[in-house]
């Protein structure tokens, strides 16, 4: 599996990082600008490689900070030395709300586009279904009530980082992770098998489609 960005060797100290969050509390612009200063990049690297490097990692970024700031202005972050699992956990959240949206927006048109294709290419259709199943994954991760189960399923079968760098940024061990992994596995299937029948597949992606959920929560 990939590696994650460094925002863990980027992170301020635990009292350097609740000093910051206090100072953008107390409506210090120069420490607002430090947080980006301190985290642009590494959140930047976070969203490009979500977004496979599409234009749209700049907006997701630009929302990233602003909504950051206005968390941190209001109070909001309880445990200000996480400053920079904080930040991560918003970008990927906005990461998966896009893309919730995006598959809203375009499954219709996909597939009349794919009901429009006679013959085609075997590699053109594999990219369309491969986009397809994307789309469906994120809109079902969606619709987890549970932050933390998006996040993580996310994080280590779409973005395939390291259950390690996982663990570590929501200060838990391996066994734990395990057990949490198990758990929103467990409740993704279920809405897998309670909207499978529903969702509005394509004709015919809608075996792919089924396979690679199934697969992913098997």
């Amino acid at each position: 599996m990939s590696f994650s960005p460094p925002l863990s060797e980027t992170r301020l100290d635990p009292r350097a990082a609740a000093e910051l969050v206090e100072r953008i509390r107390s409506g210090d612009r120069a420490a607002e600008a430090r947080l980006v200063e301190v985290f642009s990049r590494p959140i930047l690297m976070l969203l490009d490689r979500h977004t496979s490097g599409r234009p749209e990692a700049q907006d997701l970024y630009q929302d990233t900070f602003r909504m950051a700031l206005d968390k941190l202005r209001r109070g909001e972050l309880r445990e200000p030395e996480r400053l920079a699992g904080f930040l991560a956990s918003l970008a990927r959240n906005l990461a998966i709300e896009y893309y919730r949206g995006v598959a809203r927006r375009r499954t219709e048109a996909d597939g009349e586009a794919l009901e429009r294709v006679a013959s085609p290419r075997s590699s053109q259709l594999g990219e369309m279904l491969e986009a397809e199943k994307k789309r469906v994954v994120l809109q079902l991760l969606g619709e987890l009530r549970v932050e933390r189960d998006r996040e993580i399923l996310f994080r280590f079968y779409l973005a395939e980082e390291d259950k390690e760098i996982i663990a570590r940024d929501f200060g838990i061990d391996s066994l734990q992770f395990n057990r949490i992994l198990h758990r929103a596995r467990q409740r993704y299937k279920e809405i897998v098998e309670s909207r499978a029948g529903g969702l509005r597949l394509v004709r015919s992606a809608t075996s792919a489609i089924i396979c690679f959920l199934v697969a992913l929560v098997a």
